[in-house]
């Protein structure tokens, strides 16, 4: 599922505890997510040597996406616990940008995943791929052409069959109201599993090239390549995190004739598992794993108190 709903009236909101501690808990979560994120942000565009490398590239466009996903994603939370309504085309313009957003993610730690097959079977070649900025263009234009396949077809099928009038009225924002026939909603579901099927072959084809690597390297480059190949296991789970989010509406249609309270326990869930804890992982596996990165980050989170002899090394680089 899209978002996360909650079918309830705004008085029962203010009045019901429970729901109201879960609302502050994920605030306190956004928080702490956008903090950490916007650090690292910040740590990025700081230096030249980050700028300049195609993965910190790829790491800093998921950065920015999953912080986008994360505040549009809030919002709408917000929008549907309270039961505000707001008018069709402002829900189908969050709709395509939040759906888009979300399958940006995963096509990109595919990139990633790929950018580290060839910085370790193909090392001779690496180095001009990553500095050549036709190729980086070249590769973001098909990651977003990608992206927005989706969503551009939720649109257009829902144009298709839009009644007169419905864009102009107001609505609690969520996928759903986009998703008025059952053959929408198994369309979109097929493009989706094709889109994981294809992610999940691409990135087994890079797992199993890079453990013929490993079997083959001398023992100065083991190391470097047993990293690369934990990073893209790494990256396969957070993708599948990511991707199965999209088939939570489904899973939840099987509680739909259930009480309401176990139906909303069932999003909350879905919405901690499948949004935010994919999205945590970009930071542990970039932010804490990646020596360079981490010297930088640590000397900025600290305000430049820790860290210098670290810093200096990497400046050099």
């Amino acid at each position: 599922m899209d978002n996360f709903q909650v079918n309830i009236s705004s008085k029962t909101v203010s009045t019901d505890a429970p729901i109201f501690v879960k609302l502050m808990v994920m605030q306190a979560l956004v928080g702490i997510f956008l903090y950490v994120n916007s650090l690292m942000i910040f740590t990025f565009l700081k230096k030249e040597v980050f700028r300049e490398d195609t993965r910190y590239i790829l790491f800093a466009q998921t950065l920015f996406v999953d912080s986008a996903i994360m505040v549009l994603t809030d919002v709408m939370l917000i929008l549907s616990i309270y039961q505000s309504r707001i008018q069709m085309i402002s829900c189908i313009f969050l709709c395509i940008v939040v759906t888009t957003l979300r399958t940006c993610t995963p096509l990109t730690l595919v990139a990633m995943c790929l950018e580290r097959y060839v910085a370790i079977c193909m090392p001779l070649r690496h180095a001009s791929i990553s500095t050549s900025s036709r190729i980086r263009f070249f590769g973001f234009f098909i990651i977003w052409s990608i992206s927005s396949i989706t969503s551009v077809f939720t649109f257009l099928a829902y144009i298709s069959v839009v009644r007169p009038g419905a864009l102009f009225s107001y609505v609690v924002c969520s996928i759903e109201v986009m998703l008025e026939k059952e053959w929408q909603a198994q369309a979109r579901a097929i493009i989706l599993l094709i889109f994981f099927l294809m992610m999940i072959v691409i990135i087994l084809f890079t797992y199993i090239k890079m453990m013929i690597a490993a079997g083959a390297a001398s023992s100065e480059k083991k190391k470097s390549t047993s990293k690369g190949l934990r990073t893209v296991l790494l990256h396969a789970v957070q993708m599948i995190l990511c991707m199965v989010q999209y088939l939570s509406l489904y899973l939840e249609m099987l509680f739909w004739s259930f009480d309401a309270k176990v139906l909303n326990n069932i999003r909350y869930s879905n919405f901690i598992i499948f949004t935010i804890v994919p999205r945590c992982l970009s930071p542990l596996i970039y932010g804490l794993r990646d020596e360079k990165f981490f010297a930088v980050l640590r000397h900025y989170a600290v305000c430049g108190l820790l860290g210098f002899s670290q810093l200096q090394s990497v400046n050099r680089k």
